[in-house]
């Protein structure tokens, strides 16, 4: 029996932290397949604004459009310009927001759209389908950079060598197939029967994220979120990997002041008021029995807070502390 193409993960415990009333307006940051919009349509008689940079969920969300009416728009964009695209719609404040990060079981099992590296399709690797592809980063970046990538954003400890393995043999090739790619980094990094993951699987990643700049949309729409949210509005993000979950986590400890005083005992700053309170200090994990029915499902955390009525004060998301790669707008690209 084949499994369903899309399975929301942490499905119950997104919907725990949201809490979904009648009369509600909640955003859906990364559609998708419609999981958790659905389900949050589905638990009470409220509004969803679901937004997703790729035209392909926003064609497959008509159908749902049909069962749910107007209580669903479609949004074609990117979560980290929600704040814009929802008050464009007349919303100034909506009570939930969750993301469901990184790329999606549809888009990995679409071999056209170049995200896997275990189906023959072309190097794409865009969620939009715009701007500079997977392919146009291995053939035309320097090594240097090429390695960077790799390294920040794929955490490959051999990103030099695969770097180099990259630009030798785009010199007799140029790169145009995920399999080729895939092929060339299984040479370098080697493959073991007890080996748990493919071993291009981080080269990968970094590719997606930088293409996508990921990690930049996922600081803006933190941001953005914690703009939009009313008082005691609920911010849900389920994060796949390491790179996601720190930023989450450290944008949370900043705040929900438990990185805003070096001494406990002094006093807090008007200015540095907690603008969230954590639902949890530890981030939810998937049961076994979850694990068991969606793989997908294993590496996955949630962690959610609650906004409070703390005026909004900027954050400079640089203080996250996320090393990363310039994006390709600031390089120039």
């Amino acid at each position: 029996m084949s499994r369903p193409a899309h399975i929301p993960v942490l499905l119950e415990e997104v919907l725990a932290a949201l809490q979904p009333k009648d009369g509600g307006v909640y955003v859906d940051g990364t559609f998708g397949a419609g999981g958790y919009t659905s389900a949050i349509l589905g638990q009470a008689d409220c509004a969803v604004l679901a937004i997703d940079r790729d035209p392909n969920a926003i064609l497959r969300g008509r159908a749902l459009q049909s069962q749910f009416g107007d209580r669903l728009t479609l949004i074609e964009g990117c979560f980290g310009d929600m704040a814009s695209l929802v008050r464009a719609l007349g919303h100034e404040n909506v009570d939930g927001v969750v993301l469901d990060l990184g790329v999606s079981s549809m888009q990995l099992d679409e071999a056209e759209r170049g995200f896997s590296f275990q189906k023959d399709g072309p190097l794409d690797m865009r969620m939009s389908g715009q701007g500079l592809s997977a392919a146009d980063v291995v053939n035309t970046f320097d090594e240097l950079d090429l390695a960077r990538i790799i390294a920040v954003y794929g955490e490959e400890k051999r990103s030099r060598a695969v770097a180099k393995a990259i630009v030798a043999a785009r010199n007799e090739v140029a790169f145009e197939r995920t399999l080729t790619l895939a092929a060339t980094v299984e040479r370098v990094i080697g493959r073991r029967p007890q080996d748990r993951i493919h071993p291009a699987t981080r080269t990968f990643q970094a590719l997606r994220m930088f293409v996508n700049d990921e990690l930049g949309q996922l600081a803006q729409g933190l941001t953005a979120a914690e703009a939009l949210l009313r008082p005691e509005g609920i911010l849900a993000a389920v994060t796949f990997h390491s790179l996601e979950d720190r930023l989450v986590k450290r944008f949370f400890t900043a705040r929900t002041g438990r990185a805003a005083r070096a001494n406990r005992f002094a006093p807090e700053r008007d200015e540095t008021a907690p603008s969230f309170r954590e639902l949890a200090h530890k981030a939810r994990k998937a049961s076994e029995e979850e694990s068991e029915i969606n793989p997908r499902s294993r590496s996955a955390k949630l962690r959610a807070a609650a906004r409070t009525r703390a005026p909004l004060v900027p954050l400079d998301t640089s203080a996250l502390g996320i090393a990363r790669m310039p994006t390709m707008a600031e390089m120039g690209v």
